[in-house]
Formats: C-alpha cells, sequence, structure tokens
C-alpha cells in the first residue's frame, strides 16, 4: 500500500488529485470545528458522553464527533445516504424511475442524481429540525436561542454544512482520489481514533489487572482486519473458453479466461445503509419525550439482541441488493454468447446465466454472512462484557469494515490511476 502510495505521488497528475483530496479533506476538519450559534456545546456533549453506546453514539461516530458538538457538519452525510438509499429502492419501485436510470444513458445518470440531490436537503431539513428538537430538550440552548429566527438559523445551518458536505463529496468522486462520500465518511472515524485509543489508555491505568482484556481486545482487532482484507480481495474465478473464428486470413479467439466474481461486491455499502436504517427506530424515539427513555428506544439500543437481528437481516438484505443492480448475469451470458464465449459444460444463452446466477447466489450469501459476522462480533463483545462496552467496542465493527473497505478502495484507485498512465506512456 505505502509503496502504491509513493509510486502515484511520484506522477504529477496523481499528485494534483491527491493535494486536492487533501484539500477537501482540510475544509471538511475545520467545519467540524465550527460550532452553530445559539447551542451551548459544553452540555450537548456531556448527554452525549452517557449516550456513546446508542444510536446517537452511532450518528456521532459517522459524523467524526462533531453530532455531540453541533458544528456545520454535525449532520455529515448521513441525509446523503439516506437519499441514495430512497432513491434506488425507488428506481426498483417504480417503472419510469427504472427505465431512467437503465435506459436514460448520461442524461438519465444525471436526472436521477439530481433527484437524490434535492432528496438530501429535503431530508436534511428534517433531520436537522429533529436535531434542533433533541438539542432544545436537554436544555442545551443557549438564553438567546430560545426564540423563532434563531432556532431557523441552527437548522439551515446544519443543513446548509449537510448540502455543501454532499457537493465536497462530489468534487473528490470527479477531481480527487475514490469516491468522495467513501473518503468523507472513513476520515470521520479515523479522527475519532485518538480519543479511542486515550480511552483504553485510561481504562488501563484505572484499572490495570483488566490489561489482559484490551490484549484479546486488540489480537481480536488484528485478526478483524486480517479477515476483512483477505475476504474483501478474494472472488470467485468462473473458466471462460472463447470459440475460434476465421476473418479472412486470421484466426481470432481460442483462447481461456475467466469471469471474475467478488465475494464482496458490494464493498462497505450494505453496511453503512444497514446501521442507518436499523437505528432509524431508536432515532424517531430519541426525538419523543415520552419515549426518550422507555422501552422502545431500550429495545432498539444498539446492544440489544432486536438491534444485532435487525442489523445482521439488513445487511443479508442490502447485500444482495447491491450485488443484484451491480452483476446482471443475463446481460452477462449474452455478452459472452455475442463474443463466441462459453463456460465449460454449459450452453451459451440461458443456460449459462442460471449457472451464473447460481454462483452469484452463493458468493453474495457468503459474502453477506462475513460482513455480519464482522458487524455483530464487536457487538456481542459489547453486550456481554462491560469493560468492552465502555470502551465503545461495539461501533468497532461497522468503522473497522468501512475504514479497511475505503481504504482498500483508495489503494485500488491509485493503482488504477497508475495503471492507465504506464499505458499511456507506452502507447506515445
Amino acid at each position: 500500500m505505502f509503496q502504491t502510495i509513493r509510486n502515484a505521488w511520484k506522477v504529477e497528475d496523481i499528485r494534483r488529485k491527491m493535494l486536492f483530496t487533501l484539500f477537501i479533506i482540510l475544509i471538511y476538519r475545520i467545519g467540524n470545528a465550527i460550532t452553530v450559534p445559539f447551542v451551548n456545546t459544553s452540555l450537548l456533549a456531556a448527554y452525549f458522553n452517557s449516550m456513546q453506546n446508542t444510536v446517537l453514539g452511532l450518528y456521532n461516530v459517522m459524523s467524526g464527533s462533531a453530532f455531540s458538538m453541533a458544528t456545520i457538519f454535525a449532520l455529515s452525510i448521513q441525509p446523503y445516504i439516506n437519499a441514495s438509499i430512497i432513491i434506488q429502492l425507488l428506481c426498483i419501485a417504480i417503472p419510469a424511475l427504472e427505465r431512467l436510470s437503465k435506459e436514460g444513458g448520461e442524461e438519465g445518470k444525471e436526472k436521477i442524481q439530481n433527484i437524490t440531490r434535492y432528496s438530501t436537503v429535503g431530508i436534511a431539513l428534517l433531520q436537522g429540525f429533529g436535531y434542533y428538537v433533541l438539542i432544545k430538550q436537554n436544555n442545551a440552548l443557549m438564553e438567546s436561542g430560545a426564540g423563532f429566527w434563531a432556532a431557523l438559523v441552527i437548522i439551515l445551518s446544519f443543513v446548509a454544512g449537510s448540502s455543501l458536505l454532499m457537493w465536497m463529496g462530489e468534487q473528490i468522486t470527479e477531481f480527487g482520489i475514490g469516491n468522495g462520500i467513501s473518503v468523507i465518511l472513513f476520515i470521520s472515524i479515523v479522527s475519532r481514533f485518538p480519543n479511542r485509543l486515550a480511552t483504553v489508555i485510561s481504562g488501563i491505568s484505572n484499572n490495570p489487572s483488566s490489561w489482559w482484556i484490551y490484549v484479546l481486545m486488540l489480537l481480536g482487532i488484528v485478526a478483524m482486519i486480517i479477515l476483512i482484507v483477505v475476504v474483501t480481495n478474494a472472488e470467485r474465478r468462473i473458466p471462460v473458453q472463447y470459440s475460434k473464428r476465421i476473418v479472412g486470413r486470421k484466426m481470432y479467439g481460442g483462447q481461456s479466461t475467466h469471469l471474475p466474481i467478488k465475494v464482496n461486491m458490494s464493498g462497505v455499502l450494505p453496511v453503512i445503509f444497514a446501521s442507518t436504517i436499523a437505528s432509524l427506530p431508536a432515532t424517531v424515539a430519541a426525538f419523543v419525550p415520552k419515549w426518550k427513555d422507555g422501552a422502545f428506544i431500550k429495545f432498539f439500543d444498539t446492544d440489544g439482541i432486536p438491534y444485532m437481528v435487525l442489523y445482521f437481516l439488513l445487511i443479508i438484505f442490502f447485500s444482495y441488493f447491491y450485488s443484484t443492480i451491480q452483476f446482471n448475469p443475463i446481460e452477462v451470458a449474452n455478452n459472452l454468447k455475442k463474443n463466441g464465449g462459453f463456460i465449460p459444460g454449459f450452453r451459451a444463452g440461458r443456460p449459462t446465466s442460471e449457472f451464473i446466477s447460481k454462483v452469484l447466489n452463493k458468493i453474495t450469501l457468503f459474502g453477506a454472512i462475513f460482513l455480519a459476522i464482522v458487524a455483530l462480533v464487536p457487538l456481542i463483545v459489547s453486550f456481554c462484557s462491560p469493560t468492552a462496552k465502555a470502551s465503545g467496542v461495539s461501533m468497532g465493527g461497522t468503522s473497522m469494515i468501512i475504514v479497511i473497505g475505503v481504504a482498500l478502495e483508495i489503494v485500488k484507485a491509485l493503482e488504477t490511476q497508475l495503471m492507465m498512465r504506464h499505458y499511456k506512456g507506452f502507447l506515445e
């Protein structure tokens, strides 16, 4: 990985993209330190310290602690993620949107993207209002922040910050390295590592006899990192044979190749979307005074069994959902048939597509179970161990999958850029 970064830095064009990405990240981190007016951030931070293992704590992790400080980027990219989920589901449910996304070409994709942007602003308005209500209910407003205009300024500040963050992510995608939304989410999580390390050191110093628990946790983290890297890079290779064709005096085809199907085809998206959806019930309950300390929010607490079951099922669902979107067995089989390719032992056409679909379902199930296990193991450890819960381990699985997945995606993007420059120089 470090060798790839070093080689990429030597290429001027790639170095410019890397510097642009770092510049956007710098702006994001500065915005994470600018608080909105009329909010008593010390009282709000004290409230979030008691909620670190709840859904609000998960939101705080995804925002890089901006959620607990009421900064302009407090909503982070959650509105965009929620909007993406809704629009992609609607593209399957509504035929007009499905045709627009599949047959509309670049213009259709741009229209879908615009709809997602407008939906992001609408969801940010709802979440901004809900966040303001949460701040008000916990008496975290200053005396000058009780009026209508103060509330309007606070809510619009959150919406503007979320919209700006969406734009910044798109700029990284277009002019920088990697997927912009994933990069921002990566930086949000990584920025909390020093605080987590300080918490672990403090826990060991306060209770020296529990050092072995933290050693076991460290070994478990290393094992999970190795597992995530191995499975993320794993793929199932289906052999493909091309028949020989004679065109004029030349013979084409006859070579053997393979059709790669990644085990974890959808990457970190199922975990991100599943954590967002699974947290919605508790999020709604947190803003309703009668439910805030009631059985409803406790039922969907991130350390509870119902949340784990719902989280597991949602990861499985979104894994299949994204594999269906990204890989179409019928289309792949038709392309093989047009180019004279076939899978040994299967006739071209429908038998080939059925075989590919069968392999895809098995691979997707394995990848989905892998994601679910990695995401749920820290939750189970936190549920069984008070020491682990105090150190915030319950958020570790989701964060780890996202961080490692995005890091591998960035390295792969750099390798792709280097390969493109290599072929370009060769052809010139």
